[in-house]
């Protein structure tokens, strides 16, 4: 049996639901947080944590729990249901808006699953294609991947694994994943406007600064063509060399060097 947590209430995820009145169905109003479970422990737990207190925030939506004893529900949900590693995700919602419109009382929902993630660096590099388009409110984690989900059918027929937006040739993010390249000189560049901040994201840069150059500013899709090597990185992705953008192929096409240095202290900042 798999457990869920509906408004700090356990019960079977077959019979988790909320209902259709809920503004998330009514309206695409609300946003969530994934966070991995490694070992049984909660990966960075705190700043996912921060992040999705600060998602609310900026969504006008007031959390109706507080962080400590949500921190408890995230630990009884992985011992009921025996995860070892696994992914977490938590969601709030605007609740049922008597009049379909408003904000009114958030549900608050958590589910999961086991999941192994990657423990190696992959030396398959993936294509990209880039695409014009700015996501609303890019601080939030919004439920609402419209875009990611509409442009699957462009990504397969330009023969790539995901998209990269842009505008007017200015990059911002994958809709599940920041991006990073790195410059014929060595530095290690990544967006720092209108893009959501990961976690994964941020403790690259952090591992990132201690053993090269690095600048957070806006990047241009002309600049892969002369990129040393570019990657991604997520939650469940990790890090994601990137082989291909438009066609077009960067560095080896495949894990470059600052890569693997990155890959590999990172690494070190997750549970045995």
């Amino acid at each position: 049996m798999n457990y869920a947590c509906i408004n700090g209430e356990f019960c079977n995820t077959d019979n988790a639901m909320i209902g259709i009145q809920d503004m998330a169905l009514q309206r695409g109003y609300g946003m969530f947080d994934f966070f991995k479970v490694m070992g049984r422990q909660p990966v960075f737990l705190d700043d996912h944590l921060e992040r999705f207190w600060e998602s609310a925030r900026l969504l006008r939506l007031p959390l109706p729990v507080s962080r400590e004893e949500l921190t408890k529900q995230i630990y009884q949900l992985i011992e009921m249901n025996q995860w070892v590693d696994a992914g977490i995700r938590m969601t709030l919602t605007a609740g049922y808006a008597p009049d379909g419109y408003s904000i009114h009382e958030p549900n608050l929902l958590m589910s999961g699953q086991s999941v192994q993630l990657p423990d190696t660096l992959s030396e398959k590099g993936i294509r990209l294609f880039s695409y014009a388009h700015q996501r609303q409110l890019p601080l939030i984690k919004s439920i609402d991947y419209l875009m990611a989900v509409w442009i699957q059918d462009e990504v397969k027929k330009a023969g790539a694994d995901e998209v990269l937006y842009h505008q007017g040739g200015w990059i911002s993010e994958c809709p599940r994943a920041n991006i990073f390249l790195v410059t014929a000189a060595g530095v290690l560049v990544t967006p720092g406007e209108q893009v959501l901040q990961g976690i994964t994201r941020k403790k690259i840069l952090e591992v990132a600064e201690k053993v090269t150059s690095v600048e957070t500013r806006p990047v241009h899709l002309n600049e892969f063509k002369t990129a040393r090597e570019a990657f991604i990185t997520s939650t469940t992705k990790l890090l994601t060399p990137v082989a291909v953008v438009d066609g077009i192929p960067v560095g080896t096409g495949g894990p470059g060097e600052l890569s693997r240095v990155l890959f590999d202290e990172y690494s070190k900042l997750l549970p045995a």
